[in-house]
């Protein structure tokens, strides 16, 4: 097994934690609009209703550069290989899944980027548009469909990842990542319902040729808010935001990197087995 440079871990970390500050952000102003019945925002609408505040400008740009550093840790994670996941179809496609969270993750930190710096962002507007580009291509419809498929599957292995705790076996064990681990695990859970109903987004504007039935993280809100219960829903859904927002503070402080050294470091896979065994 490769080993790592060592200047990538300080990136993962910092990258996790400025991704983790967005989710608290977004959480809590749903949060907000739960109690109130207003609207809630997605990742860019909550950073520009930050913008407002006296510091808002220096922290959107340390949240811009954490993100960028989060990007550039996805890309080579899954180019490099360095969470060890082989180079079978399965270790494939989780490789090629980084690399697209890592493109992901440079878009919106070159939207925060612009933020900091004055301009504007149209957030939600990004989904509709790559959905009628897509429209636009032969077989569009088919193409928009399989992306729907595909980000229905990333959030349910999202769910099962949180679900089944598989997440333990990369973090290290102290007792206060102990206490903090149901709160992590009822975020990512919530974290794939949102991805997944943002992927039955994509298929609804494939199944009836319409980019405006595509949607982010707003109109995944927006249909919770909608339905019966909507704003305990809502509540409960902002809850599970926050939950990965420290999920991802979790990650950050505690992730276990198997291409760096890290002998003698007991994971919380392995005191929960020793828990279970004794």
């Amino acid at each position: 097994m490769k080993t790592a440079p060592a200047w990538v871990e300080p990136v993962m970390r910092a990258g996790y934690g400025a991704r983790g500050t967005v989710y608290l952000l977004v959480g809590g102003l749903a949060l907000l609009a739960a109690w109130s019945g207003g609207a809630a925002e997605d990742q860019t609408g909550a950073l520009e209703t930050l913008r407002g505040n006296p510091m808002g400008r220096p922290v959107l740009a340390l949240i811009a550069l954490g993100l960028a550093c989060y990007a550039i840790w996805r890309v080579i994670c899954g180019a490099m290989d360095l969470e060890a996941k082989g180079t079978g179809a399965k270790g494939a496609v989780g490789r090629i899944g980084q690399v697209v969270s890592g493109l992901v993750n440079a878009g919106l930190a070159l939207s925060v980027a612009r933020l900091a710096m004055g301009g504007q962002e149209q957030g939600g507007q990004g989904s509709q548009t790559l959905t009628s580009h897509l429209l636009q291509m032969p077989a569009g419809q088919w193409l928009v469909g399989l992306l729907g498929l595909v980000v229905v599957g990333a959030g349910g292995m999202y769910v099962l990842k949180g679900w089944r705790e598989e997440y333990r076996e990369h973090l290290r064990f102290t007792p206060t990542m102990a206490k903090l681990a149901p709160a992590a695990r009822a975020g990512v859970i919530a974290h794939g319902v949102v991805i997944a109903m943002i992927g039955s987004f994509f298929l609804f504007a494939a199944l009836h040729a319409d980019p405006s039935e595509a949607g982010g993280l707003s109109k995944a809100f927006d249909t919770v808010r909608g339905a019966a219960f909507g704003r305990m829903l809502l509540g409960a859904l902002a809850v599970g935001m926050v939950g990965f927002g420290l999920y991802c503070w979790v990650e950050a402080r505690a992730r276990i990197l198997p291409t760096r050294p890290h002998e003698g470091v007991v994971s919380m896979a392995q005191r929960m087995g020793a828990r279970l065994t004794a």
